[in-house]
């Protein structure tokens, strides 16, 4: 036998010698456990704050009804821990953080359109003066 001994004492588990098992309602899909010679594993899992208590580990004596108690059993204490999935909190960053994100973007493409882009990417016509300094356009200017 498994049995919760101290704030709601209850049978969880029992395996006869034949290997018939029979698993508390409260444990169904939420206890495995495996045989082999004299050694019995058992595990919990999901474990919930109302399964809190000592477990403890009994055998039937041949031929009686006695309990043969060894040790004073296992106390388990479960905790509220964190969840394995996202939380309310998780989600509630996710979407602050998507919404600054695209703001920022926002922001870049409105400053992009505002300025005139093309202007700093295309080659500039550079501003020169062109005047011939040859002698025969001089001649005829010459003042006496």
């Amino acid at each position: 036998f498994l049995l919760k001994t101290h704030m709601k004492p209850e049978s969880v588990l029992y395996v006869s010698r034949q290997n018939a098992s029979t698993i508390s309602t409260t444990f169904a899909n939420r206890l495995e456990y495996s045989k082999q010679e004299k050694t019995l594993v058992i595990i919990l899992h999901n474990l919930q704050k109302n399964d809190s208590d000592t477990y403890l580990c009994v055998g039937v004596l041949k031929n009686t009804t006695a309990l043969s108690l060894n040790g004073s059993g296992t106390m388990v204490l479960v905790k509220e821990g964190e969840q394995t999935g996202c939380s309310h909190s998780s989600w509630i960053f996710c979407g602050l953080t998507t919404v600054v994100v695209m703001l920022f973007s926002a922001l870049i493409c409105f400053v992009l359109c505002r300025v005139d882009v093309k202007k700093y990417f295309q080659k500039r016509k550079p501003n020169v003066v062109y005047e011939d300094m040859s002698y025969s356009s001089r001649r005829n200017t010459l003042v006496r």
